[in-house]
Order: structure tokens, then C-alpha cells, then sequence
């Protein structure tokens, strides 16, 4: 009995002191602290990492390549053709690290939906002006503009980089 008295004491004890504490608040995202630099070792690493763990039917595997707000340059690897974009307030810069695969841009969207406030996806583009591109290539697409990887050869990676449009 008195172990059980002992028992609700404690407990009671516990709720008062708990019941007194400020609640807590949700944790706040750290700003993403600048990074300036990325060799080529940890480039052929990160390829690595993509290829062993991107999932057989994943479109595209991202890794953050640098980061200086409010641009960041992504490295991609893609091994599957994936969904058509339209970044509406952001063009993007590309560079083909390896790989090859055939770009599409311009068109309509088909199958068009929105992912968030600023950006369309699509499972496709009808129309359009394809080209090929391959490794040490660079193009931009202006925001606005339908892109698609319609053709991946073996693998595609790419440095892409996000550049904010005013309005």
C-alpha cells in the first residue's frame, strides 16, 4: 500500500512540475550556412552516393553542390527520363558534368499541374526544340520556359543552378 501511495505521489509530483513548464516552441530552421567550395573529389563522391542510393524508379537524385543565398547549385543525377518543369520566377543555369541525354524546351506542358506556388510539372512537352547535350556543355532556361530531359543516355549529371528573376 504504501509503495503504491509512494507511486501516485511521484507521479503527481512529476504532472505539477511538467504542467508548469513553458511549452515548448517548434525547433527553427537554422539558416543554411554558405558553402563556396566543392572539389572535384567530393563531386565523384557525391556521383557515387547518387548512383548507389537512387531508387530504381527515382527520376532524379539531388545533392546541394554550394550554397550562398539566395542561389544554390544542386548537383543531379538522373538515370530515368522524369516530368517536364517551368520554374516561373527563376531561370537555370546548366552544366553537363557527364553523361548525355536530349533537352527539350519550349512547348506546353503535358499533363500540366502545379508543385507549389512557383513552379508547374508535367509529364511531358508537346512541342518544343530538342537538343542534345553532353558532357562539358552548358545552356540556361529562362524562367517561363517548359524544359525536359526526354532522352537519358546510361546516366546525365548536371550542375544546376537556380538564378532568381526580378520582377
Amino acid at each position: 500500500m504504501r509503495a503504491r501511495l509512494t507511486t501516485l505521489v511521484l507521479m503527481l509530483v512529476t504532472a505539477a512540475v511538467v504542467a508548469q513548464l513553458p511549452a515548448q516552441q517548434p525547433a527553427k530552421q537554422a539558416p543554411k550556412q554558405p558553402k563556396t567550395y566543392t572539389s572535384a573529389k567530393e563531386v565523384v563522391a557525391m556521383m557515387a552516393k547518387a548512383k548507389s542510393e537512387r531508387k530504381q524508379d527515382q527520376a532524379n537524385f539531388i545533392q546541394g553542390l554550394l550554397q550562398l543565398a539566395p542561389y544554390t547549385a544542386n548537383l543531379e543525377y538522373r538515370a530515368v527520363v522524369g516530368p517536364a518543369a517551368v520554374h516561373e520566377k527563376e531561370a537555370e543555369l546548366f552544366y553537363v558534368i557527364d553523361g548525355s541525354g536530349t533537352l527539350v524546351t519550349g512547348g506546353k506542358l503535358a499533363g500540366e499541374s502545379r508543385t507549389n506556388a512557383e513552379n508547374l510539372t508535367g509529364t511531358a512537352i508537346d512541342g518544343g526544340m530538342s537538343q542534345d547535350v553532353a558532357k562539358g556543355d552548358f545552356f540556361i532556361v529562362p524562367e517561363n520556359t517548359p524544359h525536359w530531359f526526354s532522352k537519358i543516355n546510361g546516366t546525365l549529371v548536371l550542375m544546376s543552378l537556380h538564378v532568381p528573376r526580378p520582377r
